[in-house]
């Protein structure tokens, strides 16, 4: 019997399952992807295109032509609730959209509750279009004075789109940008301290400046405040906090952790409604909560897809398995990068072009259902 699949979001973790679309229409099946960009942007390269490393063509995926290409519908809107018991989805619209079986990555966001104000002159990391928007108000500014620009946060995105800022008003005829990171402990506090150490270097020696013990209270347009009431002047700021998931499944009622994502079992399914799923940043994996980075969403491409065709066809579902150790690489901005996956560390050129080796790979595989 004719059943209709959702795709909330076309994110990492739903690659293989947008590969497969025509298995799907092919035995009867009606697929929908909603999704608020006909786009999606693979967030690893998201810092090279703020740099300049990429163009947004070389790091986007044309959803909606996949999509549409593999037979399945396209609509272009944002889900602001689930009604799990009725099984449909409401669009910021207003538009419903019912559904048999329903898989989410909607990925995740940067908190806003520092901000005050409009966001003129400040950029979140996330959604990484945004970067393209900072990329070109950095060029304006640079082209006539030496620009501030403040980094909130301490983590990765926080020193990456630093290396990235730094790389972009180096080119001729602009003024080099007077680059701040206020961070509350630290910059990588979470990783290994070889990693801090390599990323420290390399951020002095391009002479970024690190705030430590910054704890920032409000960020406006010009100005970041500290819960000290200490005040700091900028040109441009970005928020860099880390991620939160989306807050759609805390407001629809549906479980989630703690973090507020999804709460899914071993099997990457709602624990309270058997024909939701989801991967990626916006859940909560109950076994054992998963770091938000992107390897886990590219493992669980495949059991997602595997478990979507048999909650459509009542078959039995296959157990998501995290893996181990997953290898981290940092894009610093310059042509360098800093390489870790226990026990091996190294930084320098080879570090960069492993990455950019890996990144690209995965960016075509993908972008081959385009054509």
């Amino acid at each position: 019997m004719s059943k209709h699949l959702v795709l909330a979001g076309g994110g990492h973790a739903h690659m293989v399952t947008l590969s497969n679309l025509r298995r799907f229409t092919e035995k009867g099946h009606r697929v929908t992807v909603i999704q608020p960009s006909e786009h999606h942007y693979y967030s690893g390269m998201g810092p090279g295109m703020l740099g300049q490393t990429y163009t947004p063509g070389a790091i986007r995926f044309a959803t909606r032509h996949v999509v549409e290409k593999m037979g399945g519908t396209f609509v272009l809107g944002r889900i602001v609730k689930i009604d799990a018991a009725a099984g449909s989805v409401q669009l910021e619209s207003g538009d419903a959209i019912p559904y048999d079986v329903m898989s989410c990555n909607v990925g995740s966001q940067v908190p806003q509750n520092m901000i005050n104000g409009a966001l003129d002159d400040i950029y979140l990391v996330k959604p990484i279009e945004r970067l393209l928007d900072a990329q070109r108000r950095i060029f304006e500014l640079a082209s006539r004075k030496k620009p501030s620009v403040g980094i909130v946060g301490g983590g990765p995105s926080a020193v990456e789109i630093a290396g990235n800022a730094w790389k972009l008003t180096r080119k001729p005829g602009l003024h080099p940008a007077a680059i701040r990171i206020l961070t509350k402990t630290t910059i990588m506090p979470h990783h290994p301290e070889g990693v801090r150490t390599k990323a420290l270097a390399s951020l002095k020696r391009r002479g970024i400046e690190i705030v430590k013990n910054c704890d920032v209270q409000d960020i406006r347009t010009g100005r970041v405040t500290e819960v000290s009431g200490r005040s700091q002047e900028f040109d441009i700021v970005f928020v860099a906090v880390g991620v939160v998931p989306s807050p759609v499944f805390r407001e629809s009622g549906i479980p989630t952790g703690p973090d507020g994502g999804l709460l899914v079992n071993r099997y990457l399914q709602s624990t309270a409604y058997s024909n939701i799923f989801g991967g990626g940043d916006c859940i909560h994996f109950q076994e054992s909560p998963l770091d938000r980075v992107g390897v886990y969403a590219v493992r669980q491409n495949a059991v997602i897809c595997q478990n979507l065709m048999a909650a459509l066809e009542g078959k039995a579902l296959q157990a998501f398995d995290p893996g181990g150790d997953y290898l981290l690489i940092f894009n610093l901005g310059d042509g360098t990068g800093i390489f870790y996956k226990r026990p091996i560390l190294f930084g320098g050129r080879l570090a960069f072009i492993i990455k950019d080796y890996i990144d690209r790979r995965f960016m075509r595989r993908f972008q081959a259902l385009e054509s």
